[in-house]
């Protein structure tokens, strides 16, 4: 599948993949500070942003897609970072194909199956509760987003992914329907296998629980060469929390002869 993308900058290829529910535009600025540095390509997951629909949605799809994505606009080694559902497929494509990837960062995932989130699910809920037919405006479905989702910053991030599908009509731009029956399917995650030798940086939230403790010795064993960050202050969207800490926690593992 060929995946919408950003590009940012000339130098090493740099892949960021966002998380459930996010688009590439959530990294743009992030993207251009590190294109800096690199060559920043930020991708729209299948089923996600303006990247094409699929019935099939599942990790190994999504990794083949990123080979896809490396193969064609690539050459040699890429850096690879992703965040949450990113992070898993950053994790599987780092162990099936260790060859193709000089640094890895993982932001706030582990290697561990998850039940569905409570989180996810409410999001899931408040956007299928909405009528966008007899919405005629953003700030209106921010008004019926808010009885569900009293947090702004998800409020804003979920909309994000609204689109005027004409000049009076608003869709989602996820496929909402086929993330919502795989979405166990997805978090349960089918079994790790493989080992990167290669750095790896796991990054984690100091007020998340999708990195805990007891994560680590698997962690750690799948990636011999791992080290473990934890950002002050930063939820599950940890790069959103705390974007200052979080741009030079990376571009210090990135830039270093690790």
């Amino acid at each position: 599948m060929k995946l919408f993308f950003h590009s940012f900058g000339t130098g090493i290829p740099f892949i960021i993949l966002h998380g459930l529910f996010g688009i590439s535009d959530n990294w743009v600025t992030l993207g251009k500070r590190f294109g800096e540095r690199f060559r920043v390509i930020v991708p729209d997951l299948r089923n996600h942003g303006r990247s094409p629909h699929s019935d099939l949605f599942d990790l190994p799809s999504m990794e083949q897609d990123i080979l896809e994505l490396i193969e064609e606009e690539t050459t040699g080694e890429v850096m690879l970072m992703g965040h949450s559902l990113g992070g898993r497929v950053a994790v599987n494509l780092a162990l099936h194909n260790p060859e193709l990837i000089r640094k890895l960062v993982i932001v706030d995932i582990s290697l561990r199956k998850y039940p569905p989130q409570r989180e996810h699910l409410d999001l899931i809920e408040a956007m299928h509760a909405l009528d966008l037919s007899q919405s005629g405006s953003r700030t209106e479905i921010e008004e019926h987003l808010r009885e569900r989702i009293p947090s702004l910053k998800l409020r804003r991030f979920l909309m994000k992914n609204l689109y005027w599908s004409d000049r009076r009509q608003l869709g989602w731009r996820l496929n909402l329907p086929v993330i919502s029956k795989r979405l166990p399917a997805i978090f349960d995650g089918g079994s790790i296998y493989g080992e990167f030798p290669g750095p790896a940086l796991f990054i984690r939230g100091e007020r998340s629980d999708y990195i805990l403790d007891s994560d680590l010795p698997a962690i750690h064993k799948n990636f011999p060469g791992s080290t473990v960050r934890t950002i002050a202050g930063a939820s599950h969207w940890v790069h959103a929390d705390n974007p200052g800490e979080f741009y030079q926690v990376v571009s210090s593992f990135l830039e270093s002869d690790q």
